[in-house]
């Protein structure tokens, strides 16, 4: 029997784009474990490679050198297609824009990931991941009714809906007001 003690691990990760005089080595040696049903902040200066470890960590980046683990499983060579899989089913990831499609609802932007994954989504598991995160009374708006913090508790919902083993967020509240940022940092808390 297998026990998982992390959601997600990298082992000696390198990360290097281009090669020659022009390399950048984005990731060096890296090595972390991101604890089940734990909070990890990875913090750093602009530029110091925070976005592409967490790339990395939820496989939509390829590591040069190491090892790439989600709930125990080694994705480090990991076909596009078993990626694919795997973002679908045990990765969530809110981006730093939010990436909501304007001509869908908040409703149907967090359902998306399942239809995409050929599931015919609960109305009522949406609605209650909305409700999570604070919206259950703009299910029906589109993006643009919707104001900053609205528009990133959306992307929040979209990627906790699939009920993920690891959810990770790049800067989620960088471009917010400080309640907002709030609100948006409280919508990460587990039920109680």
């Amino acid at each position: 029997m297998l026990t998982v003690t992390s959601a997600g691990e990298l082992q000696r990760v390198s990360l290097v784009y281009g090669r020659g005089n022009t390399a950048v080595r984005a990731l060096n040696d890296v090595t972390v474990v991101f604890p089940s049903r734990s909070w990890t902040a990875v913090m750093g200066p602009s530029g110091s490679g925070k976005s592409t470890l967490l790339h990395c960590a939820a496989g939509l980046e390829r590591a040069s050198e190491g090892r790439v683990l989600v709930a125990g499983q080694d994705i480090t060579s990991a076909s596009d297609r078993e990626l694919t899989h795997l973002r679908r089913t045990m990765v969530g990831f809110v981006f730093q824009s939010f990436n909501l499609i304007g001509s869908l609802t908040a409703e149907q932007n967090v359902a998306l990931p399942l239809r995409l994954a050929g599931q015919r989504p609960a109305k009522r598991a949406v609605r209650d991941v909305l409700a999570r995160v604070g919206l259950a009374d703009r299910l029906r708006h589109r993006p643009r009714e919707l104001s900053g913090g609205q528009q990133q508790r959306v992307a929040i919902a979209r990627a906790m809906i699939t009920r993920p083993a690891i959810l990770f967020a790049d800067e989620p509240t960088g471009a917010l007001d400080m309640n907002a940022g709030k609100a948006v940092s409280r919508s990460f808390r587990p039920p109680c």
